[in-house]
């Protein structure tokens, strides 16, 4: 079992007394993964957001700041929106952090929940899925072949051509991250890569049939199941007791979540829905 963390590298969305900005919060960033790394944790993921509340916008150039001042963990997305992004360049930019850090980088991606960098980038959003299933397999291309030949529907072909550098590793590992979908973690078993879920709130048990539609998948298309790695990802905050860090994260997170909710028409939080969400301990 492996134990890490994840950021989207929140800042303070309006500047004020004890606002953090994005230069601030980078340079904490690096701080944060280098005492992960003295403290013996395996990974330590950014996500990928384009909004004014997150500084995480090129995340691995953030990583690869963190590789110079990290030793033995590894640095993944968390996530890279796939499907408006390129993976010609996804690959390369990736490939170059894992020749830095000596094979310690992974990729983890995504269709994406937030939007905002469909239209930033010019994409459609009737494409969604397409744009992600087409995107993932010119990925997975480029990864298993240095010379790639490839057509798809939403972006220009490749003929016979090169995608440099190679990794430091073998085989650059590539995750499919996912938020409760469950095609998408059928696609993740069927392709016999690895499954990372995106847990908001509530017992991480009450997902266990996702993954058993994944293992089913893999099978079904010819992979062991046992030997796929899976992950959870949740929020998290720690403090002296339960009940001290459930008081000291509600405020926090309320205001995110409220935020986020105004823009997605979800209606307000509640301490009731935060409790009802959290887990034991």
């Amino acid at each position: 079992m492996e134990l890490g963390l994840y950021t989207f590298a929140d800042v303070s969305p309006q500047p004020g007394p004890g606002a953090i900005g994005p230069h601030e919060r980078l340079r904490n960033l690096i701080e944060e993964v280098e005492l992960a790394d003295q403290v013996g944790l395996d990974v330590f993921g950014l996500g990928e957001h384009h909004r004014p509340d997150y500084a995480a916008s090129a995340p691995v150039v953030a990583l690869a700041a963190a590789a110079e001042r990290s030793k033995r963990i590894k640095l993944t997305s968390a996530v890279t929106v796939l499907s408006s992004d390129d993976p010609v360049r996804v690959f390369q930019q990736f490939a170059t952090l894992d020749l830095l850090s000596g094979g310690r980088a992974e990729i983890m991606a995504g269709r994406g929940s937030f939007i905002e960098s469909f239209p930033l980038f010019g994409y459609n959003l009737e494409d969604y899925d397409e744009l992600f299933a087409e995107k993932l397999d010119l990925l997975l291309a480029i990864r298993d072949s240095v010379k790639v030949t490839w057509s798809g529907n939403l972006r220009a072909p490749i003929n016979d051509r090169g995608v440099y550098p190679r990794p430091f590793q073998d085989r650059l590992p590539i995750w499919i991250a996912i938020g409760g979908t469950p095609q998408s973690a059928a696609r993740a078993g069927a392709l016999g890569l690895p499954l990372a879920l995106a847990i908001i709130g509530g017992e991480p048990a009450r997902f266990a049939p996702l993954f058993d539609l994944y293992r089913e998948a893999a099978k079904r298309a010819g992979s062991d199941p046992a030997s796929l790695a899976t992950s959870i990802n949740v929020h998290g905050f720690i403090a002296e007791t339960t009940e001290r860090a459930a008081d000291d994260f509600y405020g926090p997170q309320a205001e995110v979540m409220n935020r986020i909710g105004r823009e997605r028409g979800w209606g307000p939080t509640s301490r009731a829905h935060f409790d009802q969400s959290r887990g034991p301990n």
